[in-house]
């Protein structure tokens, strides 16, 4: 791993003494980790005996080692935003989306290719297997609705739109499994996987594992900002140009509501916008998503990780920040080769942290896809606005009375989704449901209507089941099964 080397920092070889500030410390130390962090990813490589998957992993770790410098150059420097430099997004860099134009022709979608963000786990969800594998709406997965919407894109405008699915290590070969059911679509699928970095002792900064070969558990996919990494050295990107496709649709696996949109394709390429985020108006329950802001005068992605402490409840407010990144990207392919052969990305580190089953403590350093944005240029966002499905795609409801989705809060008792199923017998009807708040042990039966505000509370040791049939409308039902107008 002869590449790798320390940033420069400014250490002094003066013996320390009480008058030595704690920046001077903070740069010491920060040379010393450096340094045994490159020695332990040097011997890692080592445990490698392929030449081809050394080559592979020691690039992994090349990039892994730039990330770690970069976040403890940024720890010493006490690097943040500065929050009085922080103004919402002037009114040409967010787009309404109702101003876009009509679109005439479909042939700009054979330029198009798609790509799903599909390295995610359910474990939150009590599954063992990739979340895109999750049943969703009539015995399909969010995998099989993704494929409907690609393929029922190509057949109706006879367009050869590719499918992209970016895996992690823990969904690479489920993937690889699934989509072998997939042979006979009308359209054609490519995978790749993410990088692979090792998770960071907490206590000595040092990686987790022991060799490459070390257990999962050791290891982390350093979040979908890694996508621009991974695209690039896996050769997909090479292999899209040269397919002649020069715009990519970015979505996690598990948004049905991220359709490909020709009028913000046209758009983008009527603006000769290299980058284009789509977001919506924030709602009191998108307060911890990212959103866009102006610094500086440059277009910059806001996460939750990034707010100093005591602004954490202005970056909630709906009043300061209006909008919210669905995370849905669309990107100019030969823009982002550019970048990615001559000044790289920087994009801004999100310390993720964790504690491994043995209870030692553990960092994840995680990037943003739309932190992106500050790199690309004539970079904005498309204010998009909601869904039935359609052909494998949600499509908001003609009859729904309200602009936005309904607000839905689910308590400890529904997040594994065997739970969740059993306590619903059917999905209730919400065409008409503005806010829904459910905890404690809440059954549902089938045929259930949900109006207005909603709020069911179970009580600790007791049991509410909500009968066949029912209707709620404004309604707060509580442990001891009283009603009371809200």
């Amino acid at each position: 791993m002869a590449n790798l080397a320390p940033p420069q920092t400014n250490t002094s070889r003066s013996p320390r003494t009480r008058g030595v500030s704690s920046m001077h410390f903070k740069s010491a130390t920060t040379g010393v980790a450096t340094k045994t962090m490159r020695n332990e990813l040097n011997r890692l490589v080592q445990t490698v005996s392929d030449p081809k998957a050394k080559r592979v992993f020691d690039m992994e770790m090349q990039s892994f080692f730039y990330l770690f410098t970069r976040y403890l150059t940024e720890k010493a420097e006490s690097q943040e935003l500065e929050w009085d430099r922080i103004k919402s997004p002037a009114a040409d860099q967010i787009v309404p989306y109702d101003k876009l134009p009509d679109v005439t022709s479909p042939n700009a979608l054979n330029k198009l290719a798609v790509l799903k963000v599909n390295g995610g786990l359910g474990t939150s969800m009590g599954m063992t297997g990739a979340k895109s594998a999750l049943e969703v709406k009539d015995d399909m997965t969010f995998l099989d609705l993704t494929v409907r919407q690609v393929e029922h894109l190509n057949t109706s405008y006879g367009v050869d739109v590719p499918l992209v699915l970016m895996t992690s290590f823990n969904t690479h070969e489920d993937t690889l499994r699934i989509i072998k059911k997939y042979a006979n679509q009308q359209l054609r699928i490519t995978t790749f996987n993410q990088s692979r970095y090792p998770r960071i002792l907490k206590e000595t900064l040092l990686p987790a594992p022991k060799s490459a070969e070390d257990d999962k558990k050791n290891w982390y996919p350093p979040g979908h900002g890694d996508l621009y990494n991974a695209l690039h050295h896996s050769g997909v990107l090479d292999q899209l140009i040269a397919e002649g496709k020069e715009y990519l649709f970015v979505s996690n696996s598990d948004n049905l509501g991220a359709v490909v949109d020709h009028k913000i394709l046209e758009h983008m390429i009527d603006t000769q916008a290299e980058f284009i985020m789509e977001v919506t108006d924030k709602t009191k329950a998108d307060v911890k998503g990212g959103t866009l802001i102006d610094y500086d005068g440059h277009m910059r992605l806001l996460e939750i990780a990034q707010v100093p402490s005591e602004h954490v409840e202005d970056f909630k407010s709906v009043r300061k920040f209006k909008i919210f990144n669905t995370n849905n990207i669309w990107i100019h392919l030969k823009a982002l080769k550019r970048i990615m052969e001559n000044e790289g990305m920087d994009l801004e580190i999100i310390i993720n942290p964790k504690t491994m089953d043995d209870g030692q403590p553990v960092i994840q350093l995680e990037t943003a896809a739309g932190a992106a944005v500050k790199h690309f240029k004539g970079a904005h966002g498309v204010n998009s606005d909601i869904y039935s499905l359609e052909h494998g795609q949600l499509v908001i409801n003609p009859s729904r009375m309200f602009e936005n989705t309904p607000v839905i809060k689910l308590g400890d008792h529904f997040k594994k989704i065997q739970q969740f199923q059993k306590r619903f017998k059917k999905i209730p009807k919400i065409l008409e449901l503005d806010h829904l708040t459910v905890t404690g042990d809440v059954y549902f039966g089938r045929n259930v209507t949900l109006r207005g505000t909603v709020i069911v509370v179970a009580n600790e040791g007791q049991r509410i089941d909500i009968p066949d049939g029912c209707i709620l409308e404004n309604r707060l039902l509580s442990g001891n099964l009283t009603m009371t107008d809200l």
